[in-house]
């Protein structure tokens, strides 16, 4: 009896990875020196390899520690491998580490390059809190003479739920991660790719692409992005890239470059670039420029410019200011008249101010404009209504300035003020039932159409 306990003592001795001074030596390189040993009292069953060393297992729920690294793990079963230096753990795998815990249904372990593979409901839990969940996962240990930090690389489309603390310790609300393939270095940076979905409390991200920077507050989505806000005003900004930057752990600053779109309740806002300021998850202030000229539209207006800036509080729109070249038009009162022609102003600038408070018994909750001022350059373009009903031609006015500044009433204009310079034409049209052929005035004399009968030429 006393023999068969010695020989057994001897071969889990032999069965460790070398022997007890190269184990000393792994432990200081920050490689690992396990001991196992089965909960139910498997026996441990060896072979010798030509090498020397053993390839051995052990089932029944063999439990494993590194205290070194102060690693342990759990398996129903423990294959070890000497030569390759490789370990399977088969069955409610459960690994745990100060820097992870990782649950699955197998998981295989490169001693020599700390590379851990887990398959099947993987489950792994980092210290931020962050967590991902999937078929797979390749995890890589940090350890001197290897690697520096640890990463993680998730394929087949996992999930990862990812927690933020502040200076304070405090954790934010989690952003959900799912992409087809995510990469996550120190618990820190994330890359995603393919059909890429990144969900927050007020916003939902999409695009093939994507990288995070969880120390800077940094995120950005390329291929195809789109974000979409959430809540009472949502809106959704669409692009080339768009970045994404947060500040206390709340979004604050989302930019869209290349064919750039944004659109809300208010206003569809298009440029080359994008920049939108937030507050509370909402669009508070938007600038936009390119090459391609940038626009803001609105079913009752639409303004063009070289750039814009639009002043949004609570992400309803009270002012915008378009720079350099500006345009701005907007349809007549259809009530009044019929007319396929828009009104119009023109001027270096343009600035367009708005009622943020809904009127009594308006139902649309658009902010309605209130005025606009062109300056610089500015000239004017617009159609009044005729007493003659909706049917007649509209009058036109059409005046020139240095300033000139539209006033609206029940959105229709209202009065038109010109400073400087002023310049203009008013066409009145014709009223209902008047005669409007050209005659020559009495005191001309025109020749007859054919000479009179019986004369001669």
């Amino acid at each position: 009896m006393t023999r068969r306990l010695l020989f057994r003592l001897a071969a889990v001795a032999l069965a460790l990875p070398t022997g007890a001074s190269l184990g000393a030596q792994e432990a200081r390189s920050g490689q690992c020196l396990f001991v196992f040993r089965s909960r139910t009292g498997s026996p441990l069953n060896m072979v010798r390899q030509p090498s020397g060393l053993f390839n051995w297992y052990i089932g029944r729920r063999a439990e494993g520690e590194c205290k070194e690294q102060q690693i342990t793990v759990v398996a129903d079963s423990v294959e070890y491998y000497g030569d390759a230096r490789l370990l399977y753990l088969i069955g409610n795998v459960d690994y745990r580490e100060p820097r992870l815990t990782l649950r699955s249904r197998r998981l295989t372990y490169w001693l020599n390059d700390e590379h851990l593979r887990a398959e099947g409901n993987v489950d792994a839990t980092l210290p931020s809190g962050t967590k991902l969940t999937g078929p797979e996962a390749d995890y890589y240990r940090p350890a001197p003479g290897i690697r520096r930090a640890s990463r993680m690389i998730a394929p087949r489309r996992p999930t990862i739920l990812l927690v933020e603390t502040d200076s304070t310790g405090r954790r934010g609300d989690p952003t959900t991660l799912v992409a087809n393939t995510v990469i996550m270095d120190n618990d820190s940076l994330v890359y995603a790719t393919g059909r890429v979905v990144i969900t927050r409390t007020d916003v939902v991200a999409r695009g093939d692409s994507a990288f995070m920077d969880g120390g800077r507050e940094y995120a950005r989505l390329m291929k195809a992005p789109r974000i979409e806000g959430q809540g009472d005003d949502p809106f959704t900004l669409t692009g080339t890239l768009v970045e994404l930057y947060g500040s206390q752990r709340t979004l604050s600053r989302v930019v869209s470059s290349g064919q750039a779109r944004a659109v809300s309740r208010d206003v569809t806002l298009t440029a080359d670039t994008l920049d939108l300021r937030l507050t509370e998850s909402k669009m508070d202030r938007v600038y936009a420029w390119g090459r391609s000229r940038a626009r803001a539209v609105s079913p009752e207006y639409d303004i063009i410019a070289d750039s814009l800036d639009v002043r949004m509080p609570g992400q309803r729109v009270r002012e915008v200011y378009a720079v350099r070249d500006a345009f701005a038009q907007s349809n007549p009162d259809s009530t009044r008249m019929r007319s396929t022609e828009k009104d119009w102003l023109r001027g270096d600038t343009i600035l367009a101010r708005f009622d943020t408070v809904a009127a009594p018994g308006d139902t649309t909750r658009r902010p309605r404009i209130r005025d606009l001022v062109a300056n610089g350059n500015a000239r004017s373009y617009y159609q009044v209504a005729t007493r003659d009903g909706r049917d007649a031609p509209p009058s036109i006015n059409y005046v020139r300035g240095r300033v000139i500044m539209v006033t609206f009433q029940d959105q229709e204009v209202d009065r038109v003020t010109i400073t400087e310079q002023a310049a203009g034409v008013y066409l009145e049209a014709p009223r209902a039932g008047a005669d409007t052929t050209l005659r020559a005035p009495r005191d001309t004399v025109t020749a007859p159409a054919s000479p009179p009968a019986g004369s001669t030429p």
